[in-house]
């Protein structure tokens, strides 16, 4: 067992990741897990002072952790992790010097999860059933997912009261609490004051709904797995052999966009990602796409002919 005082730190870290950061539970318990696994390693070692972890021992923790089946990215994520918990503790004067900062994590290659095509997306969209109560919900859900881009988090929290659909905009709160404005079109529109109408006043219970815009049948906020089981079967339904998961339509939205000649800083600003990079992971498009933008738009790429 770790010492009263590294646990009493690593808490510490913890509660301001929460209420000064903003990060979600998720994220935290994430922290939690990978710090505590550091923690024991400290403690085999017989470490019971921050101020004694050096590059050596940084660089035989993870040595072990390529050892015991961890993948590599979640490896990178444990180097994320302490690497933020080391700023954290050299800001706050618990140790002098910060060992990972001459550490580097290990390299991952980012696969982009698949694209699906604007057909694929509109089989998708056209599955429900929207003569049915959840039919009408599921349709007016998926519409509302690609029109905005949302993350499924920020999907199953957004509430009535975030809806500016005369303005044509919707508000979204992201990651740590960080609020954006996200303009959502027509379609979305129609179909989620659909919902509203006829669909929510019926789900909808006292106390348990509150005000969030999407229930279950239970009148319940709808959950990240309610959603992914939502979307798994209308994906089936609609023929479509491809690993789809609630962040491919988040994904396909902004591909989509780009292809269709949008800005990438615009992209960013809906995605609501804080460094270009993401938004660059995220919105890959393929070789054809970037050779047909660059002869188009290259002074010295457009083929010459002599007359």
């Amino acid at each position: 067992m770790p010492s009263n005082f590294l646990i009493k730190i690593l808490n510490e870290f913890l509660i301001y990741l929460k209420s000064i950061r903003g990060y979600s539970q998720n994220t935290i318990d994430s922290y939690r897990i990978d710090l505590v696994r550091f923690l024991n390693f400290l403690e085999e070692k017989g470490i019971d002072d921050y101020n004694d972890i050096n590059k050596t021992i940084l660089s035989s923790y993870f040595s072990i952790l390529g050892t015991i089946g961890l993948s590599t990215r979640s490896i990178s994520r444990n180097y994320s992790s302490i690497r933020s918990f080391f700023r954290y503790l050299v800001t706050n004067d618990y140790i002098e010097t910060n060992p990972a900062l001459k550490f580097k994590g290990p390299k991952i290659k980012v696969n982009p999860p698949e694209v699906l095509s604007f057909s694929e997306i509109s089989k998708i969209l056209d599955q429900p059933n929207t003569k049915t109560l959840l039919g009408l919900r599921d349709k007016a859900m998926l519409e509302f997912a690609y029109a905005t881009g949302v993350r499924v988090s920020e999907l199953i929290n957004v509430k009535v009261n975030d809806l500016f659909f005369n303005e044509e905009i919707v508000r979204i709160f992201g990651k740590g609490s960080k609020e954006r404005l996200v303009p959502i079109g027509s379609s979305a529109i129609y179909w989620v004051n659909q919902y509203l109408s006829k669909v929510r006043p019926v789900l909808a219970k006292k106390v348990i709904s509150g005000n969030f815009l999407f229930l279950n049948f239970r009148g319940r906020k709808l959950s990240r797995m309610g959603f992914f089981k939502i979307l798994r079967q209308y994906v089936n339904d609609a023929k479509i052999d491809k690993n789809v998961h609630p962040h491919t339509i988040r994904h396909s939205f902004a591909t989509h966009l780009l292809e269709r000649g949008a800005d990438i800083r615009v992209v960013q600003e809906l995605l609501g990602h804080s460094k270009i990079s993401t938004t660059q992971i995220y919105t890959h498009l393929d070789s054809s796409m970037l050779r047909e933008v660059l002869i188009k738009y290259h002074p010295r790429s457009q083929r010459l002919y002599s007359s």
